[in-house]
């Protein structure tokens, strides 16, 4: 006679109701949080590399002389999609790992998959190669915010889930910051040589597997199953009232997203196509990319606080419509007409400041679904619109010109009004 498995029921994350305070928080979930804000800093660090030298290097590997030569932007664009696509399916792959392995030892894997394959970028040859490794280390990078994300969903109090959305996001920004850094010191070398720097998160690994334990939830989770308890699937997403929060949380993501990638990927290809910066030096332009990225990096990450601040007065919905709408308006602003390298450096950090709107993804995402689906519902969400931001990138890159990209992010920056109208439909949200 066959038995009905029972349904896996989840635990409350330790400490979730008595850490009112810092010094109320266990090692372990100091510890948790340590790793996942490292995993994050350093998915920020190999994650813009690329976007940093992406024109010098793909010009490079294509043996073109021009530097305005139309194929660096198209091979360029198809690289970052690629990496795109990759950040996306390894959301949803090491989400299962996640799921079936542990939280800790998963996140082992994604750092050391992102570690690995963007240090072997630096030893590409040809443009479809550099693709590959970036595609694979783009697995780790993705697979790195889902279980990063789980492991602190499971470990820390609840009510501190919009500043914990503001730090995680933060450790990306300064992973960028670093990325910026280290651009700086290798302006003079080939661009290669910047990939190696992506090694170092490996290190990250040994001290993870030593000192961070796996989460309570999860040991008791996997107690269950083991015992023949069943979970729903991803189809269930599609299925009674939880299909209507599936489909709207998809559409914001993908557009919103779908702009975002856009942006990140081609304004640094515009800045070294406007005609004053154009004639300068390889270095040169490489340290005014490094800037560009610098001044945007810390506007977010006050963005990223603000938005947590206003998510704690508003909701996660209204901040999130009105952080789309004010990305709008700043990319209108700062692409609705033709700049100078200054004028735009002066916009930029407007931009980078309504960047804090995706920080709160990480946290609000995950209790719209009902309990046995919220890493599936948030992974497998967050990572179609992923999806979309790949192919977004090559679109946009159609309509670029071959010395000016400014159109390219003008549009780009009109898909967030409809996420911001799309947003005011999404649910409330709840801790």
């Amino acid at each position: 006679m066959s038995r009905t498995p029972t349904p896996i029921s989840a635990a409350a994350p330790p400490g979730a109701a008595a850490a009112a305070t810092w010094r109320d928080l266990t090692p372990q979930q100091g510890k948790a949080g340590l790793a996942a804000w490292l995993g994050w800093t350093f998915d920020g660090l190999d994650m813009h590399l690329y976007t940093l030298v992406s024109a010098p290097f793909v010009r490079e590997l294509l043996h073109a002389q021009d530097p305005r030569d139309p194929r660096i932007g198209h091979y360029g664009s198809i690289i970052q999609a690629a990496f795109l696509l990759g950040w996306a399916v390894g959301g949803g792959f090491f989400g299962r790992l996640g799921d079936r392995l542990g939280r800790c030892r998963a996140l082992c894997l994604t750092v050391l998959t992102y570690a690995l394959f963007t240090g072997f970028a630096a030893f590409a040859q040809t443009w479809w190669q550099l693709m590959t490794v970036r595609f694979i280390a783009a697995l780790g990078i993705g697979g790195e915010w889902a279980v990063g994300a789980s492991l602190i969903a499971e470990t820390w109090p609840r009510a501190w889930r919009p500043w914990l959305a503001a730090t995680l996001q933060s450790g990306v920004n300064v992973g960028v910051l670093l990325a910026c850094l280290a651009n700086v010191i290798l302006a003079g070398q080939p661009p290669r040589y910047l990939f190696l720097v992506g090694i170092l998160p490996a290190l990250l690994v040994f001290w993870i597997r030593r000192a961070v334990p796996e989460p309570e939830e999860w040991h008791a989770a996997r107690a269950q199953v083991d015992a023949g308890a069943a979970a729903p699937g991803v189809r269930e997403l599609f299925r009674g009232p939880t299909r209507r929060i599936t489909l709207l949380v998809i559409a914001v993501c993908a557009i919103s997203l779908t702009a975002h990638w856009a942006f990140m990927f081609w304004h640094q290809q515009h800045l070294r196509q406007l005609p004053e910066v154009r004639g300068l030096s390889d270095s040169a332009q490489n340290r005014l990319a490094s800037q560009a990225l610098y001044v945007l990096m810390v506007a977010s990450i006050a963005g990223n606080f603000f938005a947590a601040w206003l998510a704690r007065r508003l909701g996660y919905r209204a901040t999130i419509a009105w952080l789309c709408l004010g990305y709008f308006l700043v990319m209108v602003g700062a692409y609705g007409a033709a700049r100078d390298h200054t004028s735009l450096l002066h916009w930029l950090p407007a931009v980078g400041f309504f960047q804090g709107l995706f920080g709160l993804f990480t946290m609000y995402l995950p209790p719209l679904f009902p309990t046995l689906l919220r890493t599936t519902g948030a992974g497998f969400c967050y990572n179609i619109g992923r999806i979309a931001a790949a192919f977004g990138t090559v679109f946009f890159g159609l309509l670029s010109s071959v010395s000016d990209h400014r159109l390219a992010l003008f549009y780009a920056g009109l898909l967030f009004l409809p996420a911001a109208l799309l947003a005011t439909r999404l649910p409330a949200g709840r801790d």
